[in-house]
């Protein structure tokens, strides 16, 4: 968890104690806040010291508890401060993908240059359906979320729309290993890796592979995408970060322009591909 977020929570919970203290009506204890919403006698006190995320609902209870409802604004606002950041993948499906490629689909409507690394699987953006159906369907089950795959992946194929947009550049780089992760029935990586082949003729998109033989400054790390090179969205198991500091975007630019270093481009993209394809058994 990032410094900065923690720090953040931190006050949150700073503040929360404040009102607490001075409840209006006398002195409300943590035990008596809790057993007015049913909450375990824990939670208020991890609430407090930054150690667990309120959600609004229980900012709002709160600050109906300690006869403040005028505070709910500050509070939640504060919350959506540093969440904007840290978006967590239990909040962000909640109720399902859809949302979520919905978000990425108005931040590609915002940018118009955008670079990417992937050490693990196509590209959303390059997916066929059938792919990122498979994906869909394997991370709810990872996450226990809400299964609305088929609007999920009609949401992912709509952002493929931006490919065709010629005020936009897509710089992408993938590590050969991605070519061949079997997330997916061999039959849908065969067709899939058939789409890829043709995003490489596309006057908007430079698809870069690093082979597995190549020679690598760095490991082939977390994927992320950077938007005209001003803000970092990265992917971990637990959550999305959202990244809009210039010193942090500028360490993934480096980063990305130094994996660049080691990728192929054109025919010689092709050859790996089209090597990926033909190791697949036969279907």
């Amino acid at each position: 968890m990032s410094t900065d977020y923690q720090q953040a929570r931190e006050a949150l919970g700073v503040r929360l104690r404040e009102l607490r203290l001075s409840a209006r009506g006398g002195r409300l204890t943590g035990a008596d806040l809790a057993e007015q919403h049913g909450w375990n006698k824990s939670k208020v006190s991890r609430l407090e010291n930054g150690k667990q995320t309120p959600t609004p609902d229980d900012l709002r209870k709160w600050a109906d508890a300690t006869g403040r409802p005028e505070a709910y604004d500050e509070l939640v606002a504060r919350l959506r401060g540093f969440e904007s950041h840290i978006r967590s993948w239990r909040r962000q499906l909640a109720s399902g993908h859809k949302a979520v490629q919905d978000t990425h689909l108005n931040a590609h409507a915002d940018a118009s240059v955008f670079r990417g690394w992937e050490p693990a699987m196509v590209f959303g953006i390059l997916q066929t359906p059938d792919y990122a159906r498979s994906l869909f369907t394997r991370y709810a089950e990872l996450q226990r979320s809400p299964r609305d795959t088929e609007e999920a992946v009609r949401s992912r194929m709509k952002r493929q729309e931006a490919l065709y947009d010629s005020s936009k550049r897509f710089h992408l780089l993938m590590w050969e290993a991605a070519l061949h992760a079997l997330v997916c029935p061999p039959s849908v990586l065969a067709a899939q890796l058939d789409r890829l082949a043709g995003a490489v003729g596309l006057d908007t998109v430079e698809l870069g592979i690093i082979p597995l033989s190549a020679p690598l400054k760095i490991p082939p790390a977390t994927a992320f995408w950077l938007y005209d090179d001003a803000q970092v969205i990265v992917e971990n198991w637990h959550a999305e970060l959202w990244i809009d500091d210039g010193p942090a975007v500028a360490t993934y630019l480096r980063t990305w322009r130094t994996l660049r270093e080691s990728a192929v481009y054109g025919p010689a993209a092709q050859h790996l591909i089209t090597a990926a394809r033909r190791s697949l058994p036969p279907t």
